[in-house]
């Protein structure tokens, strides 16, 4: 239940798997990175329709993968509708051509949204290399990434199986009580998923990954220390270039623009948008240096090296 002064919202099912994909059609970057762009199975038309179109595809420029997305609701079977339906999809995805038409869409919509064109940039991506950078993507295996109401023991057994990744995130709808028709959603926080099996193989030691890995985590290290400084520099589009100081707190939130934030990413969001952005994501792990000049994702990997080596003293010491 959530609480709204004195209104209560009370979980609510979704109407349909519609709703859920338009859900994650309007939020997509909370879902596969701020980084991330997604071609919706709207703007997919081929000659024989693929055979069966996902729900969208969805490339994650910064980390270099691309996702085949699903969107399901938790109740359907996994084994006569959700695995049949994907085993499909990926055979689909595995034709060149399918992958071709991906790039040009993905062409277009740089020469057609500046929004997506920035996304390019602020990753060091020339638009003569964009085709280039795609096709190495396109070369990998996709991740299925199915945002869905709810994971059953099936679904998580299914997901285990695959050759391929799987990242499942969990969506909830609220309903007030007595006002159905006022509706509020719960999506991930920086877009974590709630089953990933990356790396299943090589799973770290120490049980942490880089989603579970906060400020307060780095501070209580002693990686960061509480009063300092972080600093975040940004131009948008047509703007100037702005830099924001951000002061790290004794609980291991930020202190920037008068408020305080106990997400980097949305530290980082309230500068960008304050020096002119429109964009309404970004990952505050790239975003944010110290006075050094060093990144808080390469200190972030510091602190899980760290642990990595904690947890193979103690597995030395247990044998």
């Amino acid at each position: 239940m959530i609480i709204l002064e004195d209104r209560k919202l009370i979980e609510a099912k979704f109407h349909n798997e519609q709703e859920i994909e338009d859900l994650v059609i309007a939020n997509s970057e909370h879902f596969f990175g701020p980084s991330s762009v997604l071609i919706p199975k709207a703007k997919i038309r081929t000659k024989d329709g693929f055979g069966t179109i996902p729900d969208g595809f969805a490339v994650d420029i910064a980390s270099r993968v691309w996702y085949v997305v699903e969107v399901e609701l938790g109740h359907h079977s996994v084994w006569t509708h959700i695995a049949p339906q994907v085993t499909k999809q990926l055979l689909a995805v595995s034709r060149p051509e399918t992958r071709q038409l991906l790039t040009e869409l993905l062409v277009q919509m740089v020469t057609d949204d500046g929004a997506v064109k920035e996304k390019f940039e602020d990753e060091g991506i020339k638009e003569i290399d964009i085709r280039k950078v795609l096709g190495d993507i396109f070369e990998k295996p996709p991740i299925i990434g199915m945002p869905i109401d709810a994971v059953s023991n099936d679904l998580r057994e299914w997901a285990e199986t695959l050759k391929n990744d799987v990242r499942l995130w969990i969506v909830k709808k609220y309903a007030q009580f007595g006002a159905p028709e006022i509706i509020a959603y719960d999506i991930p926080e920086e877009y974590r998923p709630v089953l990933d099996t990356t790396d299943r193989n090589d799973q770290p030691k120490s049980g942490i990954r880089t989603y579970d890995v906060s400020l307060a985590d780095l501070v209580n290290a002693g990686l960061l220390g509480e009063g300092s400084e972080l600093t975040l520099s940004y131009k948008p589009r047509g703007g100037k270039r702005k830099t924001y100081k951000g002061v790290i707190t004794s609980d291991g939130s930020i202190t920037v623009l008068g408020q305080n934030y106990s997400s980097l990413s949305y530290a980082a969001l309230a500068c960008i948008q304050d020096a002119g952005s429109e964009r309404t994501t970004v990952n505050g792990w790239i975003s944010w240096k110290t006075q050094g000049g060093k990144i808080l994702s390469d200190i972030r990997s510091e602190y899980l090296e760290n642990k990595e080596r904690e947890a193979e003293q103690l597995d030395g010491e247990d044998g």
